[in-house]
């Protein structure tokens, strides 16, 4: 999960850029309303819906947003004891609180498959990574903002210089950490949560047909250089539809190659 911290400022700067790509006005919130703590919680929750709260991201701490929202740090802690009690949050003692992912509950520890996919497991994970990361490109071409592209294009060139003499499982951990940053940037709440579990989860499964390819044929699978930087320059270039679908056709390549 990410480390990112939860930044109002940014989230704010993030939101108005969509809305002025949307052509929606920004809601107005009055600051002197009765049930404070509840219109901030309300803010937040809609923070993490629109995917500005990633899960297993920190909020900042209580002193911070009372600040930044001139509430007391006691009308904080209650907004953010609604989020608790609501299942978005996990708040440990002296370590701050953390927003979770909301489908984990939903996804049962398989350790044998998870440990040893075998071939039908690895085609569903790419039937979902090809469903799933061509919502993200669309999203993130859609919705990111000036500065998270800017992230993405510092992420595209790390991945780059990595893969320069990289070993096929270092390669594979850089490989899904671009296609995650896309996913973090699609401000689309299920497709980066699914994203988040499918990652982390079947690893395993997404390195094997990697790693089988390697060894059939003494390479990396060629191609799939190319395939990122279309999925990449879509992106920056803020066309959803080719970002969607240079993203399918990447994972679909990566499928045929299991199946050859």
């Amino acid at each position: 999960m990410s480390d990112q911290q939860y930044s109002p400022l940014r989230v704010e700067r993030s939101r108005a850029e969509r809305q002025s790509r949307t052509g929606s006005s920004p809601r107005v919130v009055k600051e002197r309303l009765p049930g404070r703590a509840k219109q901030l919680a309300e803010g937040l929750k809609q923070a993490i819906i629109e995917g500005d709260i990633r899960p297993g991201a920190k909020l900042e701490s209580e002193r911070v947003l009372g600040q930044r929202f001139q509430a007391s740090r006691a009308t904080v802690r209650e907004a953010i004891s609604e989020l608790r009690g609501a299942g978005l949050v996990q708040t440990h003692h002296g370590g701050g609180s953390r927003c979770l992912n909301l489908l984990e509950p939903y996804f049962q520890d398989d350790n044998e498959a998870i440990s040893e996919p075998g071939l039908a497991l690895q085609q569903q994970v790419l039937e979902m990574r090809e469903m799933l990361e061509g919502e993200a490109a669309y999203y993130c071409a859609t919705r990111a903002s000036d500065e998270e592209l800017e992230a993405l294009a510092q992420e595209y060139a790390r991945m780059g210089q990595s893969n320069a003499g990289a070993n096929t499982l270092r390669q594979a951990k850089v490989d899904l950490g671009f296609h995650m940053r896309i996913a973090e940037q699609s401000h689309h709440l299920l497709v980066l949560s699914l994203s988040q579990l499918l990652y982390t989860r079947y690893f395993n499964a997404i390195y094997g047909v990697l790693s089988q390819t390697f060894k059939k044929k003494g390479r990396y699978p060629e191609h799939i250089g190319a395939q990122h930087r279309h999925i990449f320059q879509a992106i920056m270039d803020r066309d959803a539809d080719a970002a969607r679908q240079a993203a399918r056709e990447h994972i679909a390549y990566t499928r045929g190659l299991l199946l050859s």
